[in-house]
């Protein structure tokens, strides 16, 4: 395991957003309340005054604000972060503005994610059941209280909608809080496909594998999902459209009707939110933590792993940490995973353009390494990988 101290944020969330400038500030007062350092924020085509909301933030270094135009930009917005952040970050989660993350203490959302996560070596990633919450009989929006105040029933907990496949909707699905330099990729808005032999696992331990899962667990830790509000709100949202799909509007009265339960009172998460009040403290300045950290870990004798080294890399102030960090990932290489001989090989292009001396070592011994990474890969079928291995072998030999 990485050590924290090396990363800026030991938090962020990344998330697509359009016209939620209504409901921006709740959503990340009450994160950064739950324990959450950063933000990484993409625009979809706003014309509310949504940026100028988060401009507060940003001036705070709080938020990381894109502009992300198009259609369908979801998943588009997931892999950009992962790919340009990973390293910044311990772990990342993915969630939608009308969702919040609820930990049933008053831990933060991190000490929570530990606690599971720690229990299982191979699992890089928590899957967190929703809890979907209704519109309590409100048709008019109010938008001077809180969503968090103004909607405290929701469905049971294991209500799930059967749709015409085997696909499930409702409670089951499930929401990814992940160590991103674990990601492979990210193919829909739920879930996380990881490299190889790593998986998700939800609070009881178990392997999600897929967007959804049953039975629903929900003791720890949830996403409390405001998917309908007041039905003025939702029939705003219908004609927003949806960030993840291109060629359908899922937000319809059909589907309003369905998610709009309030079987159950539940306020937990007001309280929590009142408890983390108490007790949060805006996030310090990290400059001299990590540059202790890279200190402690790059000084002779190295002690670490390939994940280790390549996040010291890339948040190195200077060319001392950087090329320290290259010599610590070759000192590395006989005790490379899988997972993270695919880590650095995505790394790979943009380190080979650098000009240090093991540079070129690292490119010897990758020729020699790679082969058997192919072999591994072939005997496993993972032909997608094997063929961007292929690629970059020809790379490195030319």
């Amino acid at each position: 395991m990485v050590d924290k101290n090396l990363f800026p944020y030991d938090l962020a969330i990344v998330a697509i957003l359009k016209n939620e400038g209504h409901y921006l500030k709740e959503w990340l007062d009450y994160h950064l309340a739950a324990g959450v350092d950063h933000f990484y924020l993409y625009d979809n085509d706003s014309t509310d005054n949504q940026a100028e909301v988060a401009k507060p933030y940003i001036e705070a270094g709080l938020v990381d604000y894109f502009y992300l135009p198009g259609k369908g930009m979801q998943m588009a917005a997931y892999n950009s972060a992962v790919k340009k952040f990973k390293f910044f970050c311990r772990y990342m989660a993915f969630i939608d503005g009308d969702e919040f993350i609820y930990p049933k203490s008053e831990q933060s959302i991190v000490e929570v994610v530990d606690e599971i996560l720690s229990n299982d070596k191979k699992a890089p990633g928590l899957a967190i059941h929703w809890h979907c919450f209704g519109s309590h009989g409100q048709r008019q929006a109010d938008y001077s209280r809180d969503v968090l105040e103004r909607f405290t029933y929701r469905a049971p907990n294991d209500w799930a909608i059967p749709w015409p496949t085997q696909l499930i909707g409702g409670n089951p699905h499930v929401k990814t809080i992940a160590n991103p330099r674990a990601i492979n990729f990210i193919s829909n808005s739920h879930s996380a496909r990881y490299f190889e032999n790593l998986y998700a696992i939800n609070e009881q331990g178990q392997p999600v594998p897929t967007y959804f899962s049953k039975p629903v667990t929900a003791e720890k830790i949830v996403i409390n999902h405001y998917h309908t509000k007041s039905r003025e709100e939702y029939m705003i949202k219908t004609l927003r459209g949806s960030a993840a799909n291109t060629k359908i509007n899922k937000h319809d009265e059909n589907q309003f009707n369905q998610y709009d339960r309030n079987d159950e009172f539940d306020d937990g998460i007001l309280k929590y939110r009142e408890a983390r009040r108490k007790i949060y403290q805006p996030p310090s300045s990290y400059e001299e933590r990590i540059f202790s950290a890279l200190m402690a870990k790059l000084l002779p004798p190295n002690v670490g792993d390939v994940e280790t080294f390549l996040t010291c890399r890339a948040v190195s102030p200077n060319k001392f940490f950087e090329e320290a960090s290259l010599v610590a990932v070759l000192q590395s290489l006989d005790k490379m995973t899988l997972a993270e001989a695919q880590l650095l090989i995505r790394e790979l292009p943009s380190i080979l353009r650098l000009p240090y001396p093991v540079v070129k070592e690292l490119r010897t011994e990758l020729i020699r390494r790679l082969p058997q990474i192919m072999d591994d890969l072939h005997l496993k079928k993972i032909w997608r990988e094997f063929v961007e291995v292929e690629y970059l072998l020809d790379l490195l030999k030319e």
